[in-house]
């Protein structure tokens, strides 16, 4: 064939069709190009699984598989999170009313009850010759009573072990070693003293003397170091409950605010008012709410009301008991030792001015929810005043060398001895000090109670919201199939 060549076929031929480019057609090496490009792009995309999924997750149904996902896990980690900081609470408070409380109480009655047998043991031998039974029945119930509570606490230090710190511990086991060593010992100085006072040898005194160091020096001080720290281990959990658990409220908000803007982006997206799923974890998320903010705030308020009512007038009728049996072992001290009359005096008015003082102060925090009454106040004030003027009356009768009547007035059963009052005194502020223990016991438990089954519901609600999500969006996710 002969004639003029184009450079460019008119016609291109392919699977037996012709096919006749136009003037907007792109050129042929354009479309192969073109072609190589999505080629090579679709298989990036293939061996890159975050980039499919970074493409996809910008697509609708994406959007919803993700929005799925954090819902649901937002869900279940709300709920867990919440049944956990609660629970804690609750076994808290248990603990607390199981045994932080009876330890603390079991300290305390071992103090008491070590001061109550040395001034016992005092008065018995005061009282010269063979003592009363009632003295020795007093000192003998009460080593008893001080040897149960220390059992008490030594068989429950061990329990207490994960909730207080290694040096507290250290220091506690420390205090129980010195007190079970010294109490035998004290015991036996004791007995070795009233031996010797029946039979009239005058060694008895520096025996008598020798016990009450011991006591005022080693038992008493480890008593009630012991008790202090027990006192620490109520006050500071209770410092804790008083304070909302804010973590809780503010993670279920977020996931109030977090369903409610899932609910408009669906509207917006689906043109339908409501999702069924979405609107129903919506209200189980805002009832666990309701009722966490409820049982949260009244057993804040229970707690609240144990430490104002309970544990804070507790610990200070607890201090005047203590001072109580201080002022009595001064006193009775003061006929056996009569040459430091000067610092057993200073001794009890200290210690007398300051239960004056903590009853006072008791009064005037009191209002009339309190658990301590008027009553129970006005009587203990009463009693000491009268233990004071009697007291007084002892040391006029020493300073004018009349032992004997001194003697009479101090450890005598008469209405007008001074034992009459400090035991009038010491049963006042055991009664009060059993009024507030039981009101502390009280609010404890409403706390605990009213708080039980919070953390386990609010975890329900959630997990019962997040399976709710998933059914109210895969039928969305679906429709883009």
């Amino acid at each position: 064939m002969t004639g003029d060549v184009s450079h460019m076929r008119t016609a291109l031929t392919r699977a037996g069709r012709t096919i006749r480019p136009t003037s907007s057609a792109p050129p042929i090496r354009q479309v192969l190009a073109d072609r190589r490009d999505l080629v090579a792009a679709a298989r990036q995309r293939a061996q890159s699984p975050l980039t499919t999924l970074r493409h996809y997750a910008v697509t609708s149904p994406g959007k919803l598989i993700l929005i799925l996902v954090i819902l649901a896990l937002a869900c279940l980690t709300a709920g867990l999170y919440a049944s956990n900081t609660l629970e804690k609470r609750t076994q808290t408070l248990q603990e607390m009313i199981d045994r932080t409380e009876p330890l603390a109480e079991a300290s305390q009655v071992l103090y008491s009850s070590l001061s109550i047998a040395d001034a016992a043991a005092n008065s018995a031998f005061i009282s010269g010759g063979l003592e009363s039974p009632e003295l020795r029945t007093r000192y003998s119930d009460a080593l008893a009573t001080a040897s149960s509570s220390l059992i008490t606490a030594a068989g429950t230090t061990h329990d207490l072990a994960d909730s207080e710190s290694a040096t507290v511990q250290r220091e506690s086991n420390t205090d129980l070693r010195t007190l079970a060593i010294n109490i035998p010992a004290y015991s036996g100085l004791i007995e070795t003293a009233r031996t010797n006072n029946r039979l009239g040898n005058p060694v008895g005194s520096s025996y008598l003397g020798q016990a009450s160091t011991m006591m005022q020096d080693k038992i008493l001080p480890a008593a009630q170091r012991l008790y202090e720290r027990r006192s620490r281990s109520i006050a500071d959990p209770q410092s804790t409950l008083t304070v909302p658990p804010w973590g809780v409220y503010a993670a279920l908000i977020v996931l109030i605010v977090g369903l409610v803007a899932t609910s408009r982006y669906l509207q917006r997206r689906t043109r339908r008012r409501f999702n069924i799923g979405v609107l129903a974890a919506l209200i189980a998320v805002i009832v666990g709410t309701v009722w966490l903010l409820a049982s949260g705030l009244m057993s804040v308020a229970a707690t609240n009301n144990a430490r104002i009512d309970g544990a804070d007038p507790l610990r200070d009728l607890t201090s005047a008991r203590i001072m109580t049996q201080q002022a009595r072992s001064a006193e009775t001290l003061s006929l056996v030792r009569r040459g430091d009359q000067d610092d057993l005096d200073r001794t009890f008015t200290d210690a007398t001015t300051n239960i004056g003082r903590t009853l006072d102060q008791l009064g005037k925090d009191r209002d009339d929810s309190s658990a301590v009454s008027a009553g129970q106040l006005y009587n203990a004030n009463y009693v000491l005043a009268r233990w004071k003027e009697l007291d007084a009356q002892v040391r006029s009768q020493m300073s004018s060398g009349n032992f004997a009547r001194a003697r009479v007035m101090t450890v005598g059963d008469g209405p007008n001895s001074t034992a009459q009052a400090y035991g009038d005194l010491d049963r006042a502020l055991v009664d009060t000090i059993t009024t507030t223990r039981l009101s502390f016991r009280d609010d404890i438990n409403t706390a605990q109670r009213v708080l039980g089954y919070t953390g386990t519901g609010i975890l329900l609600l959630t997990l019962f919201a997040g399976v709710a999500v998933i059914v109210g969006l895969i039928p969305r996710i679906r429709e883009y199939r």
